[in-house]
């Protein structure tokens, strides 16, 4: 069965003091459409205005219900969310859903309600940079991590800020319908295609904005070069930096280095040839600069856990 064939349920639960990127960004990356085979429903403790932060309110036509419903619950950021645990209405709703299998994703400072769940305890979860510490001092069962924009524990991931809640988004789309659909998405929202839920929530040290740039430019020069040898030194030479210099920058941007990067981008590209084209695993493979079937298979099996065969049986449209 194709994963495009069956429709999936997404909650958006706004709580009080919701913040309206956070209630956006899930309910637009997965709006229905013919391409995307979700159906959103925006609900609250319970049906009717929702008095949200930054002077928006909201008014949703569902309850906690709806979480019933839902194989995907989002949970967006709130206003002080250090202060008070949601109602406990909501927390048990939560782990009801999670109880039968819904996958909960938590946005910025929605972390902090899906921790008074306890299901955080004992794994890995991120917030918003500004409260990893509150969160880290009211849930210490939690291995709070502030130096990454996601974190993918299964059937319970959590995000930093606002942006990074498009990451987890692209993320699970990624892993439900694969590269291609993920790509159109972020195209659509004009967005970065994919960044690693490892790379940092922001850079240690101030980076001078033509470095920025530069970079951003060698990155997408890569991209469409992927067929040729890239080195440490020819990236570095596109970014007319030194290689110790591109290396350094480059691990502070994307939480990889120069080579781990490439190889992850070639990789990506194969998927989204598997997905898209009847090619056959040589052609890919040497369309991407892997060069034989042998290596992209091995690659495939080192990264991604599957083979090029079974990728293209999952993901590929119309089979």
């Amino acid at each position: 069965m194709p994963p495009t064939s069956r429709l999936r349920r997404v909650a958006v639960l706004v709580l009080e003091g919701a913040k309206p990127l956070d209630v956006g960004i899930p309910a637009q990356v997965f709006t229905t459409r013919a391409s995307m085979p979700y159906e959103v429903r925006l609900c609250g403790a319970a049906p009717g205005l929702v008095t949200g932060g930054d002077g928006l309110s909201y008014h949703v036509a569902h309850g906690l219900d709806t979480l019933v419903w839902a194989d995907i619950v989002f949970i967006p950021g709130y206003r002080f969310p250090d202060r008070d645990d949601p109602p406990r209405a909501v927390t048990d709703a939560l782990t009801a859903a999670h109880t039968r299998g819904a996958r909960l994703a938590a946005i910025s400072t929605g972390a902090f309600a899906l921790a008074a769940t306890g299901l955080l305890d004992g794994r890995r979860a991120t917030t918003h940079w500004h409260y990893t510490r509150a969160l880290a001092a009211r849930h210490p069962h939690i291995r709070v991590d502030e130096n990454v924009l996601f974190v993918d524990e299964g059937t319970v991931l959590t995000s930093a800020g606002a942006a990074s809640g498009i990451d987890l988004c692209l993320h699970i789309l990624r892993g439900d319908l694969g590269v291609a659909a993920s790509n159109h998405a972020a195209r659509r929202l004009v967005a970065a295609p994919y960044r690693s839920g490892g790379q940092a929530q922001y850079v240690p040290r101030s980076v001078p904005e033509p470095l920025g740039e530069r970079f951003a430019t060698t990155r997408e020069w890569a991209l469409h070069h992927l067929d040729r040898p890239l080195t440490l030194e020819s990236l570095a030479r596109q970014a007319a930096v030194s290689p110790r210099t591109f290396s350094r920058r480059f691990v502070e941007e994307t939480g990889y280095t120069p080579m781990q990067w490439v190889m992850r981008a070639r990789v990506d590209r194969a998927r989204e040839l598997l997905e898209r084209s009847e090619r056959g695993v040589e052609r890919i493979a040497a369309d991407v600069g892997l060069g034989t079937g042998s290596n992209l298979r091995l690659h495939f099996q080192r990264i991604l856990g599957t083979t090029p065969s079974e990728y293209r049986r999952t993901f590929a449209r119309g089979e």
